[in-house]
């Protein structure tokens, strides 16, 4: 299936231009139309704390998200012209929590652009999050990296392997991007040898399934106890220049990641280049 609607979640933070920016550069390349939705939610304060405010008090704070609002509508307008993208994209604007808008109206889109929430944001003003949306929205996402722009998107892809479910809808959702990579290189992290692992050689039968496709592909795997699997994987990706990881996101539950740990819950922390995530 071909990426022909992208939705990109765009926010107050300092982060969301270069993922705007990101998403339009994958909206030119894909040929694909282009939404933006940029949903907030005002602090709501008990009824009688409420009446209490003057009417000028009410009408700044509503002149503000006003502005932040026409704000945000213009950074976007001068984004699609800067990238040929008028005709075929789209502006919405809805108050409500920013996971549940994204996670709706994701569902009309074939890939949803989210960015990874910074540990350090006002937690007053919510951003869409990641780790719900890919229960919620039965979309892929492209989470975006909250520090740093990312020039290219997808040239050099990174696919973590296990043979899992998850991660078999991954590289199936991100197979219009893997079959125009330069280089994909498929990784298993500490593969699990027998019947049930990947084989005497782990990686070598996914890799021939993307070469049917096209894909120029090779295959890789890494067996440590020194270093953790999400670490060995950020560092595959940086020691082979990859600006794109695709994997498979909790194939656990999100408790048993919360008490134990897990890939999906690492990676949306300490992720250094964009991640195609699928549940």
């Amino acid at each position: 299936m071909a990426l022909k609607d992208i939705l990109v979640v765009v926010d107050d933070t300092p982060a969301s231009a270069a993922r705007l920016d990101l998403a339009a550069r994958l909206a030119v390349r894909c040929d694909a139309h282009l939404t933006a939705l940029y949903a907030f939610t005002d602090i709501v304060f008990p009824g009688y704390i409420e009446a209490e405010f003057p009417q000028e008090l009410r009408e700044s704070r509503r002149q503000t998200r006003n502005d932040q609002t026409a704000g945000m509508a213009a950074a976007f307008e001068d984004a699609m012209r800067h990238h040929g993208l008028t005709d075929r994209s789209e502006w919405l604007v809805q108050e409500g929590d920013p996971t549940i808008a994204a996670a709706v109206r994701g569902r009309y889109a074939d890939l949803v652009v989210v960015g990874q929430p910074a540990p350090e944001r006002d937690r007053d003003q919510p951003v869409a999050q990641p780790a719900d949306l890919l229960f919620e929205c039965g979309r892929p996402l492209l989470v975006v990296p909250y520090a740093g722009r990312f020039p290219t998107v997808g040239e050099r892809v990174l696919v973590g392997w296990n043979g899992s479910r998850e991660a078999a809808r991954a590289i199936g959702d991100a197979m219009p991007l893997l079959a125009a990579a330069k280089r994909v290189v498929v990784m298993a992290a500490n593969p699990k040898p027998g019947p049930n692992g990947l084989g005497d050689e782990p990686c070598a039968d996914i890799a021939r399934h993307l070469s049917r496709h096209g894909c120029r592909v090779e295959a890789t795997h890494v067996a440590t106890d020194v270093v953790e699997p999400g670490d060995t994987v950020l560092n595959m990706a940086a020691d082979e220049s990859c600006d794109l990881l695709v994997m498979g996101a909790y194939g656990r539950s999100r408790f048993r990641e919360l008490v134990l740990g897990g890939m999906t819950r690492f990676m949306l922390q300490h992720m250094t280049v964009p991640v195609l995530m699928s549940h």
